[in-house]
Protein backbone atom coordinates (compact mmCIF):
# COMPACT_ATOMS: atom_id res chain seq x y z
CA UNK A 1 0.00 0.00 0.00
CA UNK A 2 1.07 3.62 -0.63
CA UNK A 3 -0.10 6.69 -0.71
CA UNK A 4 -0.30 10.15 -2.83
CA UNK A 5 -0.43 13.52 -1.23
CA UNK A 6 -1.56 16.81 -3.26
CA UNK A 7 -2.58 20.16 -3.20
CA UNK A 8 -6.10 21.12 -2.81
CA UNK A 9 -5.68 24.56 -4.68
CA UNK A 10 -8.65 27.29 -4.49
CA UNK A 11 -9.57 25.19 -1.36
CA UNK A 12 -10.18 27.25 1.57
CA UNK A 13 -11.10 24.13 4.18
CA UNK A 14 -12.22 20.64 4.79
CA UNK A 15 -15.77 21.93 4.34
CA UNK A 16 -15.29 23.72 1.17
CA UNK A 17 -13.60 20.31 -0.25
CA UNK A 18 -16.50 18.04 1.15
CA UNK A 19 -18.86 20.45 -1.18
CA UNK A 20 -16.64 20.84 -3.95
CA UNK A 21 -16.63 16.88 -4.07
CA UNK A 22 -20.10 16.45 -3.29
CA UNK A 23 -20.99 18.58 -6.42
CA UNK A 24 -18.59 16.72 -8.38
CA UNK A 25 -19.63 13.41 -7.80
CA UNK A 26 -22.48 11.89 -10.32
CA UNK A 27 -25.14 9.95 -8.17
CA UNK A 28 -23.54 6.85 -6.33
CA UNK A 29 -20.60 7.36 -8.33
CA UNK A 30 -17.09 7.89 -7.67
CA UNK A 31 -15.33 10.77 -7.80
CA UNK A 32 -12.66 11.27 -10.59
CA UNK A 33 -9.28 13.97 -10.60
CA UNK A 34 -6.91 14.54 -13.10
CA UNK A 35 -3.18 15.51 -12.45
CA UNK A 36 -0.85 15.59 -15.32
CA UNK A 37 1.15 12.49 -14.78
CA UNK A 38 0.56 8.81 -14.27
CA UNK A 39 1.82 7.50 -11.00
CA UNK A 40 4.40 4.50 -11.95
CA UNK A 41 3.11 2.80 -8.95
CA UNK A 42 -0.25 2.96 -9.41
CA UNK A 43 -0.89 -0.51 -8.39
CA UNK A 44 0.10 -0.22 -4.91
CA UNK A 45 -1.82 3.22 -4.61
CA UNK A 46 -4.65 0.99 -5.13
CA UNK A 47 -4.13 -1.72 -3.17
CA UNK A 48 -5.72 0.74 0.08
CA UNK A 49 -3.91 3.56 -0.73
CA UNK A 50 -5.32 7.24 -0.72
CA UNK A 51 -4.80 10.48 -1.72
CA UNK A 52 -4.08 13.25 1.03
CA UNK A 53 -5.37 16.50 0.46
CA UNK A 54 -3.09 19.81 1.68
CA UNK A 55 -5.30 22.53 2.56
CA UNK A 56 -3.87 26.05 3.16
CA UNK A 57 -0.89 24.05 3.89
CA UNK A 58 -2.09 21.80 6.27
CA UNK A 59 -2.57 18.28 5.55
CA UNK A 60 -6.53 18.09 6.23
CA UNK A 61 -8.11 15.34 4.29
CA UNK A 62 -7.80 11.96 2.69
CA UNK A 63 -10.28 10.08 0.17
CA UNK A 64 -9.44 6.19 -0.55
CA UNK A 65 -8.24 5.83 -4.48
CA UNK A 66 -10.18 2.92 -6.01
CA UNK A 67 -8.33 3.49 -9.15
CA UNK A 68 -6.02 5.03 -11.78
CA UNK A 69 -6.21 5.21 -15.51
CA UNK A 70 -4.35 6.85 -18.28
CA UNK A 71 -6.51 9.02 -20.08
CA UNK A 72 -6.68 12.41 -22.64
CA UNK A 73 -7.64 15.75 -21.93
CA UNK A 74 -9.96 17.80 -24.37
CA UNK A 75 -6.80 19.19 -25.42
CA UNK A 76 -5.60 16.13 -26.77
CA UNK A 77 -2.56 16.03 -24.11
CA UNK A 78 -2.29 13.00 -21.80
CA UNK A 79 -3.29 12.24 -18.20
CA UNK A 80 -3.89 10.21 -15.24
CA UNK A 81 -7.54 10.04 -13.83
CA UNK A 82 -7.68 9.21 -10.22
CA UNK A 83 -11.06 7.22 -9.17
CA UNK A 84 -11.82 8.84 -5.60
CA UNK A 85 -14.14 7.26 -3.08
CA UNK A 86 -16.81 10.71 -3.19
CA UNK A 87 -16.39 11.50 0.90
CA UNK A 88 -13.41 12.95 2.09
CA UNK A 89 -12.06 11.60 5.89
CA UNK A 90 -10.50 14.70 8.16
CA UNK A 91 -7.37 13.82 9.28
CA UNK A 92 -5.24 15.09 11.83
CA UNK A 93 -3.54 17.56 10.48
CA UNK A 94 0.19 18.67 10.25
CA UNK A 95 2.18 21.48 8.14
CA UNK A 96 3.24 20.81 4.59
CA UNK A 97 5.51 23.07 2.07
CA UNK A 98 3.66 23.88 -1.01
CA UNK A 99 5.25 21.64 -3.88
CA UNK A 100 3.98 20.79 -7.52
CA UNK A 101 1.51 18.00 -8.72
CA UNK A 102 1.49 15.23 -6.42
CA UNK A 103 4.25 13.05 -4.14
CA UNK A 104 4.09 9.88 -2.74
CA UNK A 105 3.77 9.27 0.55
CA UNK A 106 4.70 6.12 2.91
CA UNK A 107 1.62 4.66 5.53
CA UNK A 108 4.15 5.75 7.87
CA UNK A 109 3.98 9.49 6.94
CA UNK A 110 0.35 9.18 6.47
CA UNK A 111 -1.69 11.07 9.14
CA UNK A 112 -4.55 9.33 11.26
CA UNK A 113 -8.30 10.08 10.70
CA UNK A 114 -9.95 11.96 12.93
CA UNK A 115 -13.16 10.63 14.80
CA UNK A 116 -16.15 13.07 14.47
Amino acid sequence: MLHLIKLAVGVRDFAHLAALQASRAGAGQPLRTQTRNLPKRADELCDGGSLYWVIGGIVQARQKILGVEAAIREDGTRCAVLVLEPVPVKVAGYAKKAFQGWRYLEPAAAPPDVMA
